[in-house]
């Protein structure tokens, strides 16, 4: 709603317009210096304004992530080996049987993904065939299919049965998934525990790590709010009046204007006269602009006309 009603809009035409009140004054400054009424840009002011600015750019960048969660949902990949409660945490967080739930061991043979709604985060849920060695040519392709989501997910669902010890292959998926974002869940309290619980603390390291039995709906709720804490500290409904990026467009300019900005204060640093400075501020004002479609040259003579009484 925040989108339609023209926030970022808004936003993004405030810093153009802070920046043209800038490009204006060098403007002035290169072609007209006897001007005396123009309070002369100094080196010092470019830096102040071009800092001010990137700092309220990377700000609307931190909420990409938020915002990326929002539109397109997060790539949750719930894996894990064989038999472990995968679908029947898939159709948990669904409330319907969504995938085959048995006790043989690679019933999941092919990646099923389904959206939900999970304490106001949207997953793309992905479950997986069960990770193992196999010699069946039909596993096999699911199993390879299970790593690829592995390697896309933005959040990993990482499952461990409580009623048998670590194994090797246990310990394989904690070590491919430690750089990744992810939650491991020991699953199956409900039956005698056999798992060392030491020794998968030290395995998880500080990630975090929540006990469920998903068949007596244990522990669910946690992970719901755990899932929320990690991509939303603030919690949504907080953060309901802030502008926040969504479009993978929008992210890219921002970034592009970001590194000009960083480029105009190398320049500074480097003691680049100030009509070579401008290129790159111009070229963040430019940037910007894409975003909400503005023209830039009219701009800039508007600006100066009004800005300053020169000769048309």
């Amino acid at each position: 709603l925040n989108q339609l009603d023209g926030n970022l809009s808004h936003l993004i035409r405030k810093l153009r317009k802070d920046i043209l009140d800038v490009l204006a004054q060098v403007e002035v400054n290169i072609d007209y210096p006897e001007y005396d009424a123009v309070e002369e840009m100094t080196t010092k002011m470019l830096k102040e304004k071009a800092t001010e600015i990137r700092q309220r750019i990377e700000a609307l960048l931190k909420t990409a992530k938020q915002g990326k969660v929002l539109r397109e949902g997060l790539a949750t990949a719930i894996i894990g080996r064989p038999n472990v409660g995968k679908s029947s945490l898939l159709n948990s967080l669904l409330h319907e049987d969504k995938a085959i739930v048995t006790n043989v061991a690679g019933t999941t043979r092919d990646v099923i993904e389904e959206y939900v709604n999970v304490d106001g985060v949207p997953l793309k849920l992905i479950d997986t065939a069960g990770i193992r060695d196999t010699k069946d040519q039909v596993e096999k392709i699911g199993v390879e299919r299970s790593r690829k989501a592995l390697d896309a997910a933005d959040l990993i669902l990482l499952l461990i049965d409580n009623s048998e010890e670590l194994t090797a292959e246990d310990r394989e998926l904690l070590e491919a998934t430690k750089d990744k974002q992810r939650i491991v869940i020991l699953n199956k309290t409900d039956l005698p525990n056999k798992v060392d619980r030491s020794e998968l603390k030290k395995l998880v390291g500080s990630d975090k790590l929540i006990e469920t039995s998903i068949v007596k709906n244990e522990g669910m709720n946690q992970l719901g709010e755990t899932i929320s804490k990690m991509f939303f500290e603030e919690g949504i409904e907080n953060n309901q009046n802030s502008v926040m990026v969504t479009n993978a467009r929008h992210i890219g300019l921002l970034h592009q204007a970001d590194g000009a900005l960083g480029d105009v204060l190398k320049g500074i640093a480097a003691g680049m006269p100030v009509d070579l400075v401008q290129i790159d501020m111009t070229r963040c004002w430019d940037l910007l602009g894409e975003i909400t479609g503005d023209s830039y040259q009219d701009e800039l003579l508007d600006q100066l006309f009004s800005q300053f009484c020169l000769g048309k």
